[in-house]
């Protein structure tokens, strides 16, 4: 399968991310809803959690409990250093709570992925038809 395929998601999501917290405190708006940003953090590492364990792409029933805890301390190290990115964006802040977030997303998203081998295995299933439409698509 082609790494191109497997990693340009997880780079999108990660630019995403990267976007969002680049983002002045002021020009964020969020729904006045009590803890809608811990619950956007949350979304959004799951998203990355998900692109991260597609990239690694482990379908072997003995082999991925190896790939979920790579997901989870990617997932904790990329938080970990938009934090610190968020520190120097007027407006914004570090936050144990965000962090703490980001990485419940990533590990509910884990977790699904260790106890739902369906869900491997669709997760799986959807990459190989995309990576056929576009080997249709390239003329490959």
């Amino acid at each position: 399968m082609c790494f191109c395929l497997r990693i340009t998601p997880m780079l999108l999501v990660m630019g995403a991310i990267f976007f969002f917290s680049h983002q002045s405190g002021h020009t964020l708006r969020l729904p006045s809803i009590p803890g809608i940003d811990k619950i956007a953090h949350m979304l959004a590492y799951g998203l990355l959690a998900l692109t991260v364990l597609w990239f690694l792409g482990s379908t072997d029933p003995s082999g991925f409990l190896n790939p979920a805890l790579k997901t989870v301390l990617f997932c904790l190290i990329y938080g970990m250093s938009d934090e610190f990115h968020q520190s120097f964006i007027p407006g914004r802040w570090v936050s144990v709570f965000d962090l703490l977030a980001d990485l419940i997303g990533a590990m509910l998203v884990s977790a699904l992925w260790l106890w739902n081998r369906d869900f491997r295995l669709s997760v799986h299933r959807k990459y190989l038809i995309l990576a056929d439409k576009l080997k249709v698509f390239s003329g490959a």
